[in-house]
């Protein structure tokens, strides 16, 4: 292939992305320092068009999960893609935009680019980081500290046997039978290598922060001189009789996700406790496995109401109800009875549900009971300062992690994927010298039965709620409002712009109020505009 001609220079407006395509590739054009760009048309987190994205200032926002790339040469900003823009070089002739495409570029179109990443070389540095945990955040902090150019010895331990995998599908695609195998990797095996991040599967018997000693089952230790904790959290168990019977399955990790679908195909009848988004994605994922009959209990009236309120947990509710799950809702387990194997979960009413499995789903806490000369807050997680930082040379992110938030000042704790990759990226940076301090604005999104759902912000509690479009159609953005500001907004997929624009918002600091939102017809977008 070669140069081809794909647009006209006066359909490249400023402030907007233009799809366009070159033979079989996919493209986007658009204009960023005042020249026009064009790049792979997809992102490389989960092949969103990015030509729905939005444009705000040199930032490119991808449409479905936040990922941020620099409009002007297609570098990774913010996760969850952790890959870079393909860029290809733009000719201006006349009035006619023309893109030259490699001739060895693949046929069925362009492909992301992995970052550029320092090499090691223990003779240029002598230094060893460890970082402690194979989730979301410690893969994000590695490619990171490589990005900034660490070139000492780079260790990664996890006692996960699996390499680093995307941790999201396991409740949901991979679950359902939806998502192969293929698509869980988070880096390809080679980046590690190339990269010359160490893969340590096992598991960790003592860390001490001050000295950041690491002390392995057998004796053995590894000498730290930076570490970051990315531990993640561990699932509750139900505090119930008979909660050890065999059946009795928790989700956190690809291996659990394999057991439940396994114990699941020959079920008849699965009950599901909790009703969180693990416990109401397990529900939509294992009905869409074929499970004849899935039930969910939960003490909440209502799912979801503490996070997003009464009326769009029961618009979720309702879109379970006409798939076929059930619920007992306003209920507590009593206990599990069987001998030896789940026969029945007995609810506080005395009501008894017979069934072979249990999942339970009703949250998790800080994995962090290895930690020595550190103090635990009452949940179990670590402070950090803005900088992501526990102690000098010591680092933590993910859900281990209370931290300042920017926007309030309040210490507040996350447990979402893209912000454990966020804080990773942070503590990445700070450990490879720099002093950045975090600014992320929390996202998190979830799919059920085909409905996509999306959050940013954070609203511990709310005094308002204004609702644009319509619950009942699910197609709907809600303000979170505390004292007539916007604290937090959830959308459904179809309104990802009005929600990448919120983010926006929220990540340049704007303050908006009751007034700035109350007009259903409302664009965003356009308060972006300088």
């Amino acid at each position: 292939m070669a140069m081809i001609r794909v647009a006209s220079t006066e359909d490249i407006k400023d402030g907007r992305v233009h799809s366009a395509t070159a033979g079989e590739f996919e493209l986007i054009l658009l204009r960023a320092q005042g020249e026009i760009r064009a790049f792979s048309g997809r992102c490389p987190h989960q092949d969103a068009p990015l030509a729905d994205g939005l444009l705000s200032g040199n930032r490119l926002v991808c449409p479905w999960h936040q990922a941020v790339f620099r409009a002007s040469d297609g570098e990774l900003l913010e996760p969850p893609s952790l890959d870079r823009l393909e860029v290809f070089d733009v000719e201006i002739l006349g009035d006619e935009v023309w893109v030259d495409i490699p001739g060895d570029a693949p046929d069925d179109g362009p492909k992301p680019r992995q970052p550029e990443v320092a090499r090691e070389d223990r003779a240029a540095d002598p230094r060893t980081v460890v970082i402690v945990g194979g989730g979301a955040a410690g893969v994000t902090g590695a490619q990171e500290l490589r990005r900034c150019g660490f070139q000492g010895r780079l260790i990664m331990v996890s006692d996960d046997p699996h390499d680093p995998y995307d941790r999201t599908h396991c409740s949901k695609g991979y679950l359902a039978g939806e998502a192969p195998a293929v698509w869980l990797p988070l880096k390809p095996e080679t980046f590690f290598r190339d990269a010359g991040i160490e893969l340590v599967h096992q598991r960790l018997n003592v860390i001490d922060v001050q000295s950041r000693r690491i002390a392995l089952p057998g004796g053995s230790a590894i000498e730290a001189d930076g570490l970051l904790l990315a531990m993640g959290s561990r699932p509750r168990r139900l505090p119930v009789p008979g909660a050890e019977l065999d059946g009795v399955l928790t989700l956190r990790t690809r291996t659990d996700s394999e057991r439940i679908a396994r114990r699941a195909d020959a079920a008849e009848h699965v009950v599901v406790v909790g009703a969180s988004f693990i416990g109401m994605e397990v529900a939509a994922s294992l009905t869409q496995r074929g499970v004849s009959r899935v039930t969910v209990v939960a003490p909440d009236e209502v799912p979801f109401a503490s996070v997003m309120g009464v009326r769009v947990g029961e618009a979720l509710k309702e879109i379970h109800a006409a798939n076929g799950v059930e619920f007992r809702l306003g209920r507590n387990v009593a206990k599990i009875d069987g001998n030896e194997k789940v026969e029945a979960v007995v609810l506080d009413t005395g009501e008894s549900l017979a069934t072979e499995l249990v999942v339970v789903g009703i949250g998790g806490r800080p994995a962090t009971d290895g930690l020595e000369g550190v103090e635990l807050e009452d949940d179990g997680s670590v402070m950090v300062d803005e900088l992501m930082r526990v102690a000098p040379g010591v680092f933590a992110a993910g859900d281990i992690a209370t931290y300042p938030d920017f926007r309030t000042g309040e210490p507040i704790r996350i447990e979402h994927w893209r912000t454990a990759q966020q804080q990773g990226m942070i503590a990445g940076r700070n450990l490879a010298g720099e002093a950045q301090p975090f600014r992320g604005v929390p996202f998190f999104w979830t799919m059920q039965f085909g409905a996509g759902l999306g959050y940013v912000g954070h609203a511990e509690s709310w005094d308002e709620e204004i609702v644009h479009g319509s619950l009942e159609n699910f197609d709907f953005t809600v303000f979170y409002l505390r004292d007539g500001r916007v604290l937090a907004g959830a959308a459904a997929a179809g309104r990802d712009r009005q929600l990448n624009a919120l983010h926006e918002l929220m990540q340049l600091g704007r303050r908006l109020s009751a007034a700035d939102i109350g007009d259903p017809d409302v664009d965003l977008t356009r308060m972006l505009s300088p």
